[in-house]
């Protein structure tokens, strides 16, 4: 997963301490289905997202995260929810420690839209009903958020 040149900056003062992160999540939907990507670093399914960077609206961020993740330019966010707390603390292999607060949007697939995976973070995309969303394959922060949004059942 890339790293922003802003939290880069961070991570060289002071290294794997821990990071309040805000992030922005897309939940982009077509026809009742939820799409979720496969991660190339751990090829579990997970939400599209990540942080916002400084001075960056969470909506612009979630739109900005589905283009460069899976080429989709979604238009007209609609906020679902703001999540966050011990649940959504994160360590990853290199050691650096987050805590996201993320802002949850809700968008529909635009009509005619390419599907062109970044290669460097996801691997595919998929497309699930809620109930049909492979649970065991499923990143646990992007389950909780999927729960505490309202899209799973605890």
């Amino acid at each position: 997963m890339p790293i922003s040149p802003y939290l880069r900056g961070l991570r060289d003062r002071i290294g794997h301490d821990l990071v309040l992160l805000p992030s922005a999540t897309l939940l982009l939907w077509d026809r009742g289905r939820l799409a979720l990507v496969r991660s190339a670093e751990t090829g579990q399914w997970q939400t599209i997202g990540g942080a916002v960077d400084p001075d960056e609206h969470p909506a612009d961020a979630a739109v900005r995260e589905a283009a460069e993740e899976t080429g989709v330019r979604a238009t007209l966010p609609r906020l679902r929810g703001v999540v966050g707390g011990p649940a959504y603390r994160v360590t990853y292999v290199n050691g650096d420690r987050c805590a996201y607060v993320a802002s949850v949007f809700d968008a529909d697939l635009p009509p005619g839209s390419d599907v062109v995976l970044d290669p460097d973070e996801v691997t595919e995309l998929g497309w699930f009903a809620p109930d049909d969303i492979p649970l065991d394959e499923l990143e646990t922060l992007s389950r909780q958020l999927l729960v505490d949004v309202g899209v799973l059942r605890p």
